[in-house]
């Protein structure tokens, strides 16, 4: 009886604790929460200022001295917001550190003297430095979601009022001066994608009124003329003059930055109003939950002796097992369940189907028995859905599979047939679309082989006799679609083992594939080829100039690229984005040990993938007399800077890459 009274009363009175300490942490997080949302008005209040100068300052600097007047008027506005920031110490050191030489940038923007990019990335940092600090970003929500998604919104919405306000500065100077110059375009797209971007998450996260609230911004006609404007500068990517009137831009995008500040008020309201109400329901709710612990709490402490010993015992075996399932029996039997092709059945051993502990070794709780039966349960769906899925697992494998040979064997009737079309064909137009089909065909067969690739059912393609690494790397070329954009700059000398030609190949594709896919259209991808005697090797570059990789995104490809990523679960698993990241570790780990494939940044901009081909893949260059071409003063510069990279990735990881 002990037991069954005294083991409620004690959750109970664990409940009434946690909700006590939780109706505590919520009124101190709503009174924390309405105090910063004010401040975060404040800043944003400056905030706002500061990309208004921003923007006529640009223009300014762009041509259009009709701004003057409202320039001077908008700094004595930044001055007095400044002002009223002197008292929180957190935005003081923002505003020492990054608007500490506010003074001198207008005064060379007066004088005509100062740079137009500079000058509007002295305004843009200083604009997120003042977002980055702004106490909205790190205030405790606790578990109210109308709390947590009204900051969520604020933040969202001080995003898209800021890239709003960018495109408004950097298109105020762009038709002041008539046309786009250096970056200003991908400046330009960019900062469109970040508003596209914070908006659509502050729709997800707004309420109905404030989502209706940001469509009344976008649907006046300062903001349709803004639109149009908008698709006028798109159409003058390629550096075409573009006349525009930046007075009449300026005036309908001010509108509706003032329109998009006024929701962002109104939704500070909202939230600083939610703040207020969670605090006085959390004052009588931690009143209430106060009484009702100090009475569980003196009841508790009369059973509390004569129930802790009826269950001491039985809940420590219980424990023990628990334990025991957790650390030793169900890890171990999932993972022979994962690797075996065995059906899950036939895995589980006697020590997995073990009976339900006895109540008597429990100290004969039968409650606790029962508990310990749910536990085994558990165990035994786990080990259910662990066979499920590596099943799963081996059909998706093996459907893949299935379906690349099949390609591959109707591309490979395929490009038969083409190459005795062409053979026959003598119309040169004809025979350029054949050609044309036989690209296509080609590449048709790479995805193929990739499919089985993934798989990992692919045996390379004959290739008897070496090959030239020149026509390693053409062969490369011509199975990806954009081969015009590829530049085959200076390749050194080289012959590649027949067995390793196809496997080189087909992963110098999936390389050079991706640099044109994330690199401008008329952007050319360049490959190098060079020996290194020292270490008897032959690494091949592929230099792209595009947008380049995070480092999150780097440090994953090359944990793909070294052979981490291998097997079925990494083939389920990984975002379709990265399979060709896949497909290039298998290729390298089939290529065997010292093959390796580095990612590097690009001087100037842009992503570098480096192929290290180990010397037991080489085979004696034919002519050895014939000297390799001095490689161009660039060139040479990049292969410095490649083995470079090179030595730093050794140093911090003395076993290196290999796959």
């Amino acid at each position: 009886m002990a037991v069954v009274i005294t083991v409620p009363i004690c959750l109970l009175l664990a409940v009434v604790g946690l909700a006590v300490h939780g109706r505590a942490e919520a009124l101190g997080d709503a009174r924390t929460t309405r105090a910063e949302v004010g401040l975060s008005l404040r800043i944003q209040a400056l905030v706002h200022q500061l990309q208004r100068e921003r923007g006529l300052t640009n223009g300014l600097l762009g041509g259009e001295k009709e701004f003057r007047p409202q320039l001077s008027a908008t700094r004595k506005r930044v001055d007095t917001a400044l002002r009223g920031m002197r008292s929180a110490s957190a935005v003081e050191d923002v505003v020492q550190r990054h608007l500490r030489r506010l003074a001198d940038i207008r005064a060379a923007a007066d004088r005509g003297t100062a740079g137009q990019a500079a000058t509007l990335t002295f305004y843009t940092s200083a604009v997120n430095a003042l977002n980055a600090v702004d106490p909205v970003a790190e205030t405790a929500t606790g578990a109210d979601r109308q709390l947590r998604d009204g900051l969520a919104a604020l933040r969202e919405l001080a995003a898209a009022k800021e890239s709003v306000a960018l495109e408004r500065g950097l298109l105020n100077g762009v038709f002041a001066q008539g046309a786009y110059h250096g970056r200003a375009y991908i400046d330009f797209t960019e900062v469109r994608a970040t508003r596209v971007a914070a908006l659509t998450r502050f729709r997800q996260v707004a309420t109905a009124p404030q989502r209706a609230a940001l469509e009344k911004a976008f649907a006046t006609e300062d903001a349709e003329r803004a639109t149009a404007y908008e698709k006028h500068a798109e159409g003058a990517a390629d550096g075409s003059p573009l006349r525009a009137d930046a007075r009449t831009w300026w005036d309908a995008m001010t509108v509706l930055v003032d329109d998009l500040y006024a929701v962002q008020q109104s939704v500070g309201d909202d939230v600083r109003d939610r703040a207020d109400q969670l605090s006085h329901d959390a004052e009588l709710a931690l009143a209430a939950y106060l009484v009702t612990g100090t009475l569980i709490a003196a009841l508790v402490a009369g059973l509390a002796a004569v129930a802790s010993r009826s269950l001491t015992r039985p809940l420590r075996g219980l424990a023990e097992t628990a334990h025991d399932v957790a650390r030793r029996r169900l890890p171990a039997a999932v993972a022979r369940i994962q690797q075996s092709p065995q059906d899950s059945a036939q895995l589980l051993t006697p020590e997995d189907a073990q009976d339900t502990p006895d109540a008597r070794l429990l100290g004969g709780a039968a409650e606790i028995a029962e508990v310990a039966a749910s536990l085994q349960q558990v165990e035994h769906t786990a080990l259910q859905l662990a066979a499920q899925q590596a099943g799963l697992r081996r059909n998706t494998t093996e459907s893949l599979a299935n379906l690349g040979r099949r390609n591959q064997s109707l591309v490979r009737r395929q490009l038969s047939l083409i190459t005795r079309l062409e053979r026959q064909e003598l119309d040169p137009d004809a025979l350029a679309e054949l050609f044309e089909l036989d690209h296509l065909a080609t590449r048709m067969r790479r995805n193929a082989e990739s499919l089985l690739v993934l798989a990992g059912q692919n045996p390379p393609r004959p290739t008897a006799a070496p090959a030239d690494g020149l026509e390693v790397v053409q062969s490369a070329v011509a199975e990806v679609e954009q081969y015009r954009r590829v530049l085959i700059a200076t390749v050194e000398p080289v012959r590649v083992r027949g067995h390793a030609v196809a496997d080189v190949a087909h992963l110098l594709a999936e390389l050079i594939e991706n640099g044109l896919n994330f690199s401008p259209p008329a952007e050319l991808v360049e490959v190098h080829g060079w020996y290194d005697a020292k270490d008897d090797t032959y690494s091949i570059a592929v230099v792209d100039h595009g947008i380049g990789m995070s480092e999150a995104d780097k440090a994953r490809a090359g944990a793909l690229f070294s052979g981490s990523g291998s097997g079925e679960e990494a083939l389920v698993a990984a975002p379709t984005r990265f399979l060709g990241h896949l497909v290039v570790g298998r290729l390298a780990h089939r290529l065997g040990e010292g093959a390796q494939v580095h990612l590097f940044d690009t001087p100037g901009g842009g992503l570098s993938a480096l192929l290290v081909l180990p010397g037991r893949l080489l085979a004696p260059v034919e002519d050895p007399s014939t000297s390799p071409p001095p490689a161009r003063p660039a060139v040479s510069s990049l292969l410095n800077g490649f083995r470079a990279g090179v030595a730093r990735a050794e140093a911090r990881n003395p076993q290196g890459a290999s796959s």
